[in-house]
């Protein structure tokens, strides 16, 4: 069993930065492609940024440029940097694993989910 526990998220002003944490318990973490998604009430939950096991990336087009998905295997720990934040970021975050160690924006591939962490982006 893989356990997500995310932390970092916060109420910030358009234009600051905030660096979102996943970490991770159980099983071989290096192995797991990691997802980023976030979910807005009222909307569907998205895909933000995804990294397979190799390191490769994939990233939503709305948050291209501005946001950087990054693990780091002896912690067992995803990251998330956000910079220039707009009040369209504004989001429950959430962190996912699948253990294909796929890059996927498909919510279904991932079989681990964390409980999400509030980012709230004042203008």
């Amino acid at each position: 069993q893989v356990q997500l526990v995310e932390s970092g998220g916060g109420l910030v002003q358009a234009g600051d930065s905030l660096r979102l944490s996943c970490a991770a318990s159980g099983g071989t973490f290096s192995r797991y492609g990691m997802g980023w998604f976030r979910q807005v009430p009222g909307k569907e939950r998205e895909i933000v940024a995804s990294m397979h096991w190799n390191g490769s990336t994939i990233y939503a087009d709305s948050v291209k440029g501005r946001f950087t998905i990054s693990r780091d295997n002896a912690k067992s720990t995803v990251y998330l940097q956000m910079n220039s934040l707009k009040p369209e970021d504004t989001a429950v975050y959430l962190c996912a694993a699948n253990l294909g160690g796929w890059t996927t924006a498909t919510m279904s591939a991932y079989h681990y989910w964390g409980q999400g962490t509030q980012v709230t982006v004042s203008s």
